[in-house]
């Protein structure tokens, strides 16, 4: 089990190397907004995942619940925050 456990940890870690990627090379704001939103995503997975490996499920849970309320949050103002400036659509 543990083996499978690691093999998530490392997929997730590469699926977050392709966001970064993304939040670096996107040819506009928008997308690196997506960009940071994957990665976020991906790490509340694994906070989940670290805590099924140490048998803390509950304590990373409610660490990665508020991470994503964060996320959303930040997301949300950053949209708004490019809706008025007009480049949510370019």
């Amino acid at each position: 089990m543990t083996a499978f456990f690691l093999f998530v940890l490392i997929t997730l870690t590469v699926l977050m190397l392709v966001y970064l990627y993304r939040v670096v090379r996107g040819p506009t704001a928008f997308d690196r907004v997506l960009g940071l939103n994957g990665i976020s995503t991906k790490a509340i997975v694994l906070l989940v995942v670290i805590g099924t490996t140490f048998e803390r499920v509950e304590m990373f849970v409610d660490i990665s619940t508020g991470y994503a309320l964060l996320n959303l949050v930040g997301a949300l103002a950053i949209a708004k925050f490019l809706e008025e400036r007009g480049e949510a659509g370019k």
